[in-house]
């Protein structure tokens, strides 16, 4: 009998779109502001406020988010966050002013709170450990490729149309991603009709258990996840390199344009070449490490490489980009910046899975993201106030590179073998 198409790259493809959709609605904001500015007269202090209230609620349901993958699964939580922040997305058309803006982005981001830590809990599901850290880098590189979408996307629509009608737009494909999602998704492997008994036997491969049902799972501990130290040392790890992912999530464009004068459709499109290159670092980064881990066999050694030397270069690049008079010149190195920033990616990602048991993974991601996230209510509000202070955006940029240094060597210092729970990270 001829063996079934293996199905995990349909569930895999499906979290890569998810994605986009994630970061055009998330990076469609940075991209509006201009035209919501002028509309509203916002100072860069409201504008700060704006983008931080989006973590408020995305920081805690990143959290949530990830404890409720563990117990209902990511087919069920995946359809529940995208339909919901789809919804809010599109309410951004309905603002009307400082606060109305202010309240939507905040409930928007408890909508997309649960997405990369569900998706990641997919994945933990769904591939065998020697394939993990590439699918985590093919993932997750829909986010970035959002980004390098919504210049273009919601920049010309909003030109075009009006920057309203660009969320209504957007908020559109979501709904049609959670509708095909229900319709072609499970939770695991062993619940789909379609993976047959080869795939799910490679899937299980050097599990300490076989994958199981969503139901059958055991009930997570949530304490016994939390305090362990691996979980805590790469949260704040992840909380530095989110500062600087989100300092140029939000101000870039706003840097572009009111520190070095080029003109809004120039910026909408000059702002998603750091965002290519760096989907291009999350899919090389997921490789470089399945790469590293074939040739050692050091699981934690080929994670731990990766993230702080690229995670280095990264923070280097960010505090250069502030000193640079050319527009070219920040452009391309920042361009290098969230390249190698993003290389260092999916680490994070594949060590929170090492560090925990299977059935933990969605609390232990979670937990990481939340605690990381908060960085995105730090960066957009202290930046603000940083550039309506000094005048400059300088000290923004040096700000998140030393940020970025110290997330690189707290990861290099303080997460070794012994400080995972997990037999497997263990011994790798």
């Amino acid at each position: 009998m001829k063996n079934k198409k293996p199905y995990r790259w349909t569930i895999l493809a499906m979290l890569f779109v998810a994605m986009v959709i994630n970061y055009v609605d998330r990076a469609a904001l940075s991209i509006a502001m201009p035209f919501i500015t002028q509309e509203y007269h916002l100072t860069p202090s409201e504008k700060g406020l704006i983008f931080s209230s989006f973590f408020f609620g995305y920081a805690l349901f990143c959290f949530v988010g990830g404890y409720l993958a563990d117990r209902f699964g990511p087919k069920r939580v995946l359809i529940w966050s995208m339909s919901f922040w789809s919804v809010l997305c599109g309410s951004t058309a309905l603002a009307f002013n400082f606060w109305s803006l202010l309240i939507v982005r905040a409930l928007f981001g408890v909508g997309e709170g649960p997405v990369s830590t569900t998706a990641n809990k997919a994945i933990n599901s769904w591939f065998p450990i020697k394939e993990r850290a590439r699918a985590i880098g093919f993932a997750q590189a829909g986010g970035p490729l959002g980004g390098a979408l919504a210049g273009p996307i919601v920049g010309f629509l909003a030109l075009w149309l009006g920057w309203r009608v660009a969320f209504v737009v957007i908020a559109t494909l979501g709904i049609i991603w959670a509708v095909a999602w229900w319709r072609l998704a499970t939770s695991t492997p062993v619940e789909h009709p379609k993976v047959g008994q080869e795939e799910l036997a490679l899937i299980n491969l050097d599990r300490e258990a076989p994958v199981q049902s969503a139901n059958d799972a055991p009930k997570t501990p949530v304490l016994d996840v939390i305090r362990q130290r691996a979980v805590i040392v790469m949260g704040l790890s992840l909380f530095c390199y989110n500062y600087i992912l989100y300092f140029f999530m939000t101000w870039f464009p706003s840097y572009l344009i009111d520190a070095k004068g080029i003109d809004l459709k120039s910026m909408s499109i000059v702002t998603a070449l750091p965002w290519f290159v760096g989907t291009l670092g999350f899919i090389g980064g997921g490789f470089l490490i399945d790469w590293v881990f074939k040739r050692t066999g050091r699981r934690l050694f080929s994670r731990k490489v990766v993230l702080v030397t690229c995670s280095l270069i990264s923070a280097v690049c960010v505090g250069l980009t502030g000193q640079l008079s050319s527009v070219t010149s920040a452009v391309v190195v920042m361009t290098v910046a969230v390249g190698f920033l993003m290389l260092s990616a999916p680490a994070y990602w594949s060590m929170i899975q090492d560090a925990v048991p299977d059935h933990q993974v969605g609390t232990a991601g979670g937990f990481m993201h939340g605690l990381a996230n908060l960085s995105g209510i730090v960066a957009p509000t202290a930046t603000g106030m940083i550039i309506q202070s000094t005048g400059t955006f300088g000290s923004g940029f040096a700000l998140a590179g030393i940020l970025g240094v110290i997330g690189a060597v707290i990861v290099g210092l303080f997460v070794t073998n012994k400080a995972a729970s997990n037999p497997a990270l263990a011994t790798a």
